[in-house]
């Protein structure tokens, strides 16, 4: 059994799609199945609503062997996602959010959420592809951090930074091989979003020159960087440092 919530079955989750009532993450289709009427109503029904299907290899539904699911899965989230532009209309004074671009391991997640909550970070943000989705593992990782901080899923991230930028938020992306050091920069007396990439790629080149700042961690030994979830809470805990210090004072 698969450690993700599911509903199975063409009427099951065609169903779901209809009532709007489940939050879900991703819709599996064997490839092995025929097109049919149902099939091209989950299809319709997904893309109307900006859910992501996927024509799948039937070794990808081993895992639901023992259920009935007739090629078709829909992965449940297990929170409701927050809305970007609602977020963005709420006040924010010397707040920081953190933007996730291709973060492809659960528990790097989890634990990224985890730390967010721990830091007063805002929300979350990923993208509805190539990155992970809140699942159960996340969840647990998380230690149920999920349920505390606005999490949101938006198709572009580029637009995101824009529309960010347009309110006068400043853009922070983390990189390896910036010029520029973490502990360098003033994170007080601004609105800050903080982009971290997936350890095989980085952060994309189009975020990085939409971003403001670009920073690195320093390191003493030549040796590969930090897991992403690592890297972020040595920033963020920079970011909350400084301010502390300030309220301090």
């Amino acid at each position: 059994m698969s450690d993700e919530s599911i509903i199975y079955g063409k009427n099951a989750v065609i169903e779901a799609l209809l009532s709007g009532n489940r939050e879900i993450n991703k819709i599996l289709i064997s490839k092995n199945i025929h097109s049919d009427t149902k099939i091209n109503q989950i299809k319709e029904l997904a893309q109307s609503k900006g859910i992501i299907f996927q024509f799948t290899a039937k070794e990808k539904f081993n895992q639901y062997a023992q259920f009935n699911h007739q090629g078709v899965i829909a992965q449940i989230s297990p929170i409701k996602y927050t809305e970007f532009e609602e977020f963005l209309s709420q006040p924010h004074e010397n707040s920081s959010i953190v933007i996730l671009d291709g973060i492809e391991d659960s528990h790097n997640l989890g634990a990224i959420i985890r730390t967010c909550v721990c830091a007063g970070v805002k929300a979350v943000i990923i993208p509805s592809r190539r990155n992970v989705q809140v699942n159960s593992i996340v969840e647990k990782t998380s230690a149920g951090a999920i349920n505390h901080i606005p999490i949101i899923k938006v198709n572009s991230l580029i637009n995101v930074v824009n529309r960010l930028k347009e309110n006068n938020w400043w853009i922070i992306a983390a990189d390896a091989s910036a010029k520029d050091n973490c502990y360098n920069v003033n994170y007080n007396d601004m609105n800050f979003a903080i982009i971290m990439g997936a350890e095989h790629a980085g952060v994309s080149k189009s975020l990085l020159k939409a971003s403001d700042f670009i920073v690195k961690i320093p390191m003493e030994n030549n040796f590969n960087s930090l897991n992403v979830s690592n890297a972020f809470a040595v920033i963020i805990f920079e970011a909350l440092r400084q301010k502390l210090s300030k309220v301090n004072k």
